[in-house]
This record gives C-alpha cells, sequence and structure tokens, in this order.
C-alpha cells in the first residue's frame, strides 16, 4: 500500500511541474525561489537566536540578581536543605 501511495505522489509531482513549465515557469525560477527562500529562512532564524538570547541574558540577569539578595527569613524558618 505504501509502494502505491508513493507512486502515486510521484506522478503527481511530475503532473504539476508539467503544469508549471506549461503555464510559463521554468525549473531556473524554481531553483532561484528555493534559494531565496534558504537564506530568508537563515536571516530569521539568526534574528530568532539573537532575540532568544537577549531574553536568556534577562532572564538569568534577575535570577543572578534574586540569588544575590538573601531571603527575608532567618535561617531556622527556611526550610530543610537536601
Amino acid at each position: 500500500m505504501a509502494v502505491l501511495s508513493l507512486l502515486i505522489s510521484i506522478i503527481a509531482l511530475v503532473i504539476a511541474c508539467l503544469a508549471y513549465t506549461k503555464g510559463g515557469g521554468s525549473i531556473k525560477e524554481i531553483k532561484r525561489r528555493v534559494e531565496d527562500l534558504g537564506a530568508t529562512a537563515e536571516t530569521l532564524r539568526n534574528r530568532t537566536a539573537d532575540i532568544l538570547e537577549t531574553f536568556e541574558k534577562k532572564v538569568r540577569g534577575e535570577q543572578r540578581t534574586s540569588e544575590a539578595q538573601p531571603d527575608k527569613k532567618g535561617p531556622e524558618q527556611q526550610g530543610p536543605t537536601v
């Protein structure tokens, strides 16, 4: 059954390519668009990484600040340490 669905999907892909080229598109244009999409995705990935890095610095900075401030409870009032 899987072989039949693979065969049908390959045939559908070939028909789609033929229809695209008959409609005025070219394979070179598709390759160029895919490359442009890859560059756009790379830019988006870099921007997302920068934003996450900034967010991480803000969150971890707040954690360090709270760790530096002692708890208002005395040592006898704090729970047991593990």
